[in-house]
């Protein structure tokens, strides 16, 4: 077997417990295949006072069970509009010095996300002679002409000198392709384990959470912000007069939380059942209630909530963004909506609510796809280790 060096900014810790989840589990599932993972995911250095003080208790390394991770300091300045390019020259100087003292060289250095993580490697991958993956997720390389234009050259400088660019979907890769050496690139899915959702407690769980037996339940997971389309979601609430409709929010962070709980409210429906934040068990406990995942997103890469969904037969309401039409078969295992519209959204929306046996049939479509095309963190990691390996021989 081999040893990485993992890069993973946006990973969970003692203070955002839910924050980059999907860099757990890809970590996760690489050190359960057998690869020896250590992992850095620094931290800004908190302020005495004000929101961000309490940044400071978190410890210098945690144990995350199948491998530790250790978060060194860099300076990370706001706002992140004119100080980006400068949080990764901070990371690129105080994080390679710290895997010097903290690790024995690796064979493979895997940064999680293409900025911060892959620039801010970069000293240590040249002066150690490593090969270099980077992940890419969506936000960077959909955004990539809206950047600085000294962040853009950071993102570039990273991609061209990356063994493997490593992207979660087919329309990212053709983004990647368009940026640096196509040879490069590669699409490595993501994925969800079937066996970790309890759908055959379906019933059950539906009566110890409150829900009614002939609820259908509708699902959103992310963000509460205006790209993950909270706002059409919002509209869309204030439109259904369903009775049967239970909408469940489950986010974590943003600003739009407070609007969803008043549409709710007003729609004489429960603000209970919007959580910022949820444990995992607990939101995986959703998923096998609920009838349909929607998720009107503006952008996306290829997202991992739909993939749970897929897990736990639940029917896909998206937008056809991003990697999303790769992942639902308009019309099989869920619907297509275009971004920013309300009318297709809720027209969708209602279709589904009106044969929740159709939604049922879609759910358990979308499971059969996930396995035929192999979307499990199993499969992710045997990906990743071969593309490894192939670098290291």
């Amino acid at each position: 077997m081999y040893s990485i060096l993992a890069s993973a900014v946006n990973h969970p810790d003692t203070i955002e417990r839910y924050n980059g989840l999907f860099n757990h589990r890809i970590l996760r599932s690489l050190a359960e295949s057998g690869v020896d993972v250590n992992a850095v995911s620094p931290r800004p250095f908190a302020p005495p006072v004000g929101p961000y003080a309490e940044y400071a208790s978190i410890p210098t390394v945690e144990d995350w069970g199948a491998y530790d991770v250790h978060h060194p300091r860099f300076w990370y300045l706001l706002p992140k509009r004119f100080f980006y390019g400068l949080a990764g020259d901070s990371f690129a100087r105080r994080v390679p010095p710290y895997a010097d003292r903290a690790f024995d060289t690796p064979d493979v250095v895997h940064a999680c996300h293409v900025y911060l993580d892959g620039y801010g490697v970069l000293p240590y991958v040249r002066e150690h002679d490593l090969p270099l993956f980077v992940v890419a997720h969506g936000t960077i390389l959909n955004t990539y002409d809206d950047l600085a234009r000294g962040v853009r050259e950071r993102v570039r400088e990273t991609l061209d000198e990356a063994t493997g660019v490593l992207c979660v979907s087919d329309a990212l890769a053709e983004r990647a392709g368009e940026l640096t050496d196509s040879a490069t690139v590669s699409t490595v899915p993501l994925g969800a384990d079937p066996e970790r959702f309890p759908v055959d407690r379906r019933e059950a769980l539906r009566r110890e959470l409150g829900v009614g037996p002939d609820a259908t339940v509708v699902l959103f997971v992310g963000q509460f912000v205006a790209r993950k389309g909270v706002e059409e979601a919002i509209e869309v609430v204030r439109r259904v007069d369903d009775p049967d409709a239970t909408f469940v929010f489950v986010g974590h962070g943003g600003d739009l939380a407070d609007e969803v709980r008043d549409a709710l409210t007003e729609t004489g429906r429960s603000p209970r059942l919007v959580f910022d934040g949820l444990p995992p068990v607990a939101l995986r406990r959703w998923f096998a209630l609920a009838d349909v995942l929607w998720l009107p997103s503006h952008t996306e890469g290829r997202p991992t909530v739909i993939y749970e969904a897929m897990a736990s037969e639940t029917a896909v309401l998206a937008s056809s963004v991003g990697g999303i039409p790769e992942q639902v078969v308009d019309g099989e295992t869920g619907l297509l909506v275009e971004p920013t519209d309300v009318d297709g959204l809720e027209a969708g929306l209602r279709s589904l609510l009106a044969d929740r046996n159709r939604a049922r049939e879609m759910g358990r479509a979308g499971r059969d796809r996930l396995l035929e095309r192999g979307w499990t963190w199993e499969a992710h990691a045997e990906r990743v280790r071969r593309l490894h390996e192939e670098a290291i021989e």
